[in-house]
C-alpha cells in the first residue's frame, strides 16, 4: 500500500478542499489557477517530548501521540501496580523456605500447672526459629504464584497494546473528521450557491417551488452533518487530551498519515506470529504452566515434610515450676527438625483431584484459544482485503467525479451547462471525497485490529 505524502493541495472554486497526495493509489488532483494553497503555522513537538504549554496548540505525529499515551496512560499505571502486587505475592510464598525468627513474651500469673494456650510454658522472653526444608505442596503453590506474576506482565503488555490501539484509532479518526469538515464547509458553500440560483430562477418563473425546497433540504442536510462532525471532533479531542495528559483547553493538531508499511504482513505470517505473540494465547499458556506446577506439588503431598525448628525460653521463678517439676531451669533451648509423614490424608487426595481438574480446564481453554486466534487472524485478514477493495472502489469513484467536473467546467465555459449543474457536480465530488476518507479510515481500523490480534501492534512505532 502507498503512504500519504506530506504535500497538501487545496482546491475548489467555492471552497478549499484539502487533499493529501497519495502515492500510486490516490486519486489524481486537478491543479488550476483557482487553487489556493493554505499553510498552517503550527508548533511541532518532536516524538517523545512532552508539550511545555497547557494552553498552546500542540502538533503531534501518530508515533509521537502513541509514545506520549504510553507514558501517561492511567490504565498502564494500574496494570503496573497489579503486576507489582502479583510479584510481591509470589515472593511472599517463598518466605516459608527462608529463616523466620520471632521474639515474644508469655509471662503471666499461673495457678496450677504452668502452661499457655499454645502449649508452651509461660516465659519472660522467648525466641522461635522456623524454616521449611522440604514441603512440596507448599513449593508447588509458590511456583504457581510465580507463574501468575509472570502472567501479569503479559497482561501489562496487553494493556499497552490497548492504549496503542485506542490512541491510534482516535488520532487517525480525528484527522479524517477534520478533513471531512473542510469538505463539508466547502459543500455548504456550494449548496448555498445552488439555493440562490434556484431561488432566482423560481422568481423568474423558470423553476417550481419544489426545486427550491430540494435545494433547502440539501443545505440543511449538509449543515446537520457539519454539526455532527463538530461533536465527534470534540469527543476525540477530549479523549486524546486525557490519553496524552494535555490541558483541558489545549488544541491538538494532527498530521494526515497512513500506517507504516512495516505494519503490513501476509496473512500466513500473521497467523504464525499470533501463535507466538497474541497476549490472550500467552496468558492461556501461562495459566497451564501454573496449574502444572500446582499439580506436581500436590502429588508430592504424600511425601514427608521437613521443617527446621528451634526455640529459646527464659522462664520465671514465680510460675510455680518448682511445685510441679523436679528440676527448674530458667534458660531453655530446643533445636532440631520436625518431620511429618502422612499416613492417611484425605485433604491431600482432594487437593490432587482439584489441581488435576484445574489443569485440564486450563488445557482445554488453551486449545480453544489457539483455534479462536487462528480463526480471528484469518477472518480479520480477509476483512482487511475487503477494506482494501472498498478503498480502491472509493478512489475510482472519486476520480470519476473529478473527471466529470472537468467535463462540466469545459461545457460551462462554452455555455452548454449552467452554474447549478457545475455546483451539483462539486457536491457529488465532495461526497466521493468523504466516502474515500471513510474507506481509508475503515481500512486503517481493520489493519490495526488485525495487528493487535497478531500481537504485532508495536510495528506502527517503527
Amino acid at each position: 500500500m502507498g503512504k500519504l505524502a506530506g504535500t497538501v493541495f487545496c482546491t475548489g472554486l467555492l471552497g478549499i478542499f484539502c487533499v493529501a497526495s497519495h502515492a500510486q493509489t490516490s486519486p489524481p488532483v486537478r491543479i488550476s489557477s483557482s487553487f489556493v494553497v493554505q499553510t498552517f503555522a503550527q508548533t511541532t513537538v518532536p516524538a517523545g517530548n512532552e508539550p511545555q504549554s497547557n494552553t498552546g496548540a500542540v502538533s503531534l505525529t501518530l508515533k509521537g501521540a502513541i509514545e506520549m499515551a504510553l507514558r501517561n496512560s492511567k490504565d498502564i499505571q494500574v496494570a503496573k501496580l497489579q503486576a507489582s502486587v502479583a510479584d510481591h505475592a509470589s515472593q511472599l510464598s517463598k518466605s516459608d523456605f527462608l529463616p523466620n525468627v520471632y521474639a515474644g513474651s508469655g509471662a503471666g500469673y499461673t495457678y496450677g500447672i504452668p502452661e499457655t494456650p499454645g502449649g508452651r510454658a509461660p516465659s519472660i522472653f522467648n525466641v522461635t526459629y522456623t524454616e521449611q526444608i522440604y514441603n512440596q505442596p507448599l513449593r508447588g503453590q509458590g511456583k504457581e504464584l510465580e507463574e501468575q506474576a509472570r502472567s501479569q506482565l503479559i497482561l501489562l503488555e496487553d494493556v499497552k497494546s490497548g492504549v496503542i490501539l485506542r490512541t491510534a484509532m482516535a488520532y487517525l479518526e480525528l484527522g479524517k473528521v477534520r478533513h471531512s469538515m473542510e469538505l463539508l464547509r466547502a459543500e455548504l458553500e456550494s449548496a448555498d450557491k445552488i439555493l440562490q440560483v434556484t431561488q432566482e430562477r423560481q422568481g423568474e418563473g423558470y423553476e417550481l417551488p419544489v426545486e427550491v425546497t430540494k435545494a433547502q433540504l440539501t443545505k440543511a442536510q449538509v449543515t446537520q452533518r457539519v454539526l455532527q462532525l463538530e461533536g465527534r471532533e470534540d469527543e476525540l479531542e477530549v479523549f486524546l487530551r486525557g490519553q496524552l495528559a494535555l490541558g483541558d483547553d489545549q488544541a491538538i493538531e494532527v498530521t494526515p498519515e497512513d500506517l507504516p508499511g512495516e505494519a503490513e504482513q501476509e496473512g500466513a505470517n500473521l497467523v504464525a506470529m499470533a501463535m507466538q505473540n497474541n497476549t490472550g494465547l500467552l496468558m492461556a499458556e501461562s495459566d497451564v504452566r501454573a496449574k502444572e506446577f500446582r499439580l506436581q506439588g500436590e502429588k508430592k503431598g504424600y511425601l514427608p515434610t521437613i521443617q527446621a525448628v528451634s526455640t529459646y525460653s527464659l522462664l520465671a521463678n514465680w510460675n510455680n515450676y518448682t511445685d510441679y517439676f523436679k528440676k527448674f531451669q530458667r534458660n531453655n533451648i530446643n533445636a532440631g527438625v520436625q518431620i511429618q509423614v502422612p499416613i492417611f490424608s484425605a485433604k491431600t487426595r482432594e487437593s490432587v483431584s482439584l489441581a488435576q481438574i484445574n489443569l485440564e480446564t486450563a488445557q482445554a481453554n488453551l486449545s480453544s484459544k489457539k483455534t479462536q486466534v487462528n480463526a480471528d487472524v484469518r477472518q480479520k485478514t480477509r476483512h482487511l482485503r475487503e477494506r482494501d477493495a472498498a478503498k480502491e472502489v472509493a478512489r475510482l469513484e472519486l476520480q470519476l467525479a473529478q473527471q466529470n467536473i472537468g467535463v462540466l467546467q469545459t461545457q460551462f465555459a462554452e455555455g452548454k451547462v449552467n452554474l447549478r449543474e457545475v455546483e451539483r457536480a462539486r457536491l457529488d465530488e465532495n461526497e466521493k471525497w468523504m466516502a474515500y476518507l471513510d474507506a481509508n479510515f475503515q481500512r486503517q481500523q481493520a489493519q490495526l485490529d488485525l495487528l493487535k490480534t497478531a500481537g504485532e501492534l508495536d510495528k506502527i512505532l517503527q
